[in-house]
């Protein structure tokens, strides 16, 4: 059965935005045709008051620390947070299923349709196999530096990876936490396993998050050492590049991957060409969780560094440890409140097809095309083509 939508204004992503545009979708909601309403009988069409916008997409979540929402307070930096963490994490496996699925259905509602996420545990997994959304599940692995733990490590994070079957909704891969977190051992380990896939994967890590990351590998001093010697672990193999964290990442990602920096909170234009020359910039994109780092660290990225580098940006929501919502849209008004100077267009592109790219569901996500099932959108409240504090997003298809 072939269904007929329209709106004051559609946003293809992939062209430019249709005024009175019609969409046209057979019963899986596949698009057959795009058209405008002067074309078609008005009795067949569902108008809808708002614009129309592709399905969302969250290129980092950790879905599985729903269950922690509030615990952590904000503004602390990201060494007390991840504390904070740690010592709430644990709770029933009820709880934390509950608000797991609750979660999910809040990302559904809000017309978010693929999900970049972080899984440390098998927590998701039932979830996931439900396949309500798309998925590309990226399991960390971290053993701090402690290199004589590494082999346990693998193991551990092994039995996590391997519990997930990959469909084509459920995508999955074997990814280093972060550079202040990851020994040049377990870096060799994953890099060596990625470049020898026989597909091309996704590859997140946390990058230049806080200040201290920097200095770390900078001068191999601040505050990340001093919370390895108070936890009791050895620093001797945190390797001193005097340079900033991400060229570390940078010895180990390779081009024949996507690979998926998140937050880039401190990246500048300097980080951001250099990842583009050693990898291609095809291949690299970089996830801003806006939110995330107003909770955590008070502190936004410079988007004009991106912009200027023609860097392929995309959004996610972090995890409601670190936002008041998994909310794409929400993110989206931080931005274009905080940065006007970026446009709603822009902020889109970020929010749809770059993450269908970076996750690699482009080929049916991402944009309003023929040929693709991108889930739609409607965005109400917005005010000659801006976003405004009352807009709010809900999936329609």
């Amino acid at each position: 059965m072939v269904s007929k939508i329209s709106a004051h204004t559609i946003y293809p992503v992939s062209s430019s935005p249709i005024e009175n545009g019609v969409i046209v979708m057979d019963e899986n909601g596949k698009i057959i045709a795009i058209d405008t309403l002067e074309n078609h009988d008005k009795t067949e069409i569902e108008f809808f008051d708002g614009v129309i916008v592709p399905g969302f997409i969250n290129a980092h979540c950790h879905l599985e620390l729903s269950h922690l929402n509030g615990v952590a307070q904000t503004g602390t930096g990201l060494i007390d947070f991840i504390s904070q963490v740690i010592k709430n994490r644990n709770h029933s496996p009820e709880i934390i299923q509950e608000a797991i699925e609750r979660e999910e259905k809040n990302m559904i509602d809000s017309g978010i349709v693929a999900v970049g996420d972080i899984s440390n545990t098998t927590d998701t997994f039932a979830q996931k196999r439900k396949e309500n959304l798309f998925y590309y599940t990226f399991v960390e692995y971290f053993d701090l530096f402690q290199e004589s733990n590494t082999d346990n490590i693998l193991q551990q994070y092994n039995a996590v990876f391997n519990a997930l079957t990959e469909t084509s909704k459920n995508k999955k891969s074997k990814v280093p936490h972060a550079p202040y977190s990851v020994s040049r051992k377990l870096f060799n380990v994953i890099a060596s396993e990625a470049k020898q896939s026989v597909k091309s994967k996704t590859i997140s890590i946390h990058n230049q998050e806080t200040p201290p990351e920097n200095e770390l590998f900078l001068n191999k001093t601040g505050d990340f050492i001093s919370f390895y010697e108070r936890i009791g672990f050895d620093t001797k193999d945190i390797p001193k590049l005097e340079k900033p964290s991400v060229y570390y990442a940078l010895e180990y990602l390779q081009k024949e991957n996507r690979n998926l920096f998140v937050h880039n909170t401190l990246s500048t234009k300097e980080d951001i060409k250099s990842a583009h020359q050693k990898i291609g910039k095809e291949n690299v994109f970089w996830a801003t969780c806006p939110n995330a780092n107003l909770y955590i660290e008070n502190s936004l990225p410079n988007y004009k560094n991106f912009l200027e580098t023609n860097a392929q940006v995309c959004i996610g929501t972090d995890s409601l440890t670190s936002n008041w919502q998994l909310s794409i849209l929400e993110e989206m008004k931080t931005i274009l409140k905080y940065q006007s100077y970026v446009d709603f267009e822009t902020v889109l592109t970020w929010a749809t097809v770059n993450g269908a790219k970076a996750l690699g569901f482009a080929d049916s996500l991402g944009t309003i095309e023929i040929g693709k099932t991108p889930g739609l959108v409607l965005i109400k409240n917005m005010e000659n083509g801006k976003l405004t504090n009352n807009s709010k997003s809900k999936k329609i298809v």
